[in-house]
């Protein structure tokens, strides 16, 4: 996605970190350069408020849930696989394949 418009920080930038920048889980100048860049491009503004809009209905409705910790890491793992270009396997590759055992008839 993008505005059409030239920016400092290009789109693909801010989009492709959103999360972190939601998350605050990237260096004080990188905030101020997205805040600035939502600012004057309303594509990205509009990104930026419905995914904060989510992320708080999230925690409302289920913030009070405990992540079972091999949950947190499965998923954080899928994260780290998707940011990185990596192809995400659509079934777990983590989970045992279930085989039946022949019914005694």
């Amino acid at each position: 996605m993008s505005c059409g418009e030239p920016h400092e920080t290009d789109c693909s930038e801010v989009l492709d970190h959103l999360y972190e920048f939601l998350d605050r889980e990237m260096p004080d100048s990188d905030c101020t350069k997205f805040e600035s860049h939502f600012e004057e491009c309303s594509p990205c503004l509009e990104k930026y408020g419905l995914e904060q809009a989510v992320k708080k209905l999230v925690k409302r409705c289920c913030g009070h849930d405990d992540v079972p910790t091999d949950l947190r890491a499965k998923v954080m793992g899928r994260i780290d696989l998707i940011r990185s270009g990596q192809t995400v396997p659509d079934e777990d590759v983590t989970v045992v394949a279930h085989v039946e055992a022949p019914r005694a008839d």
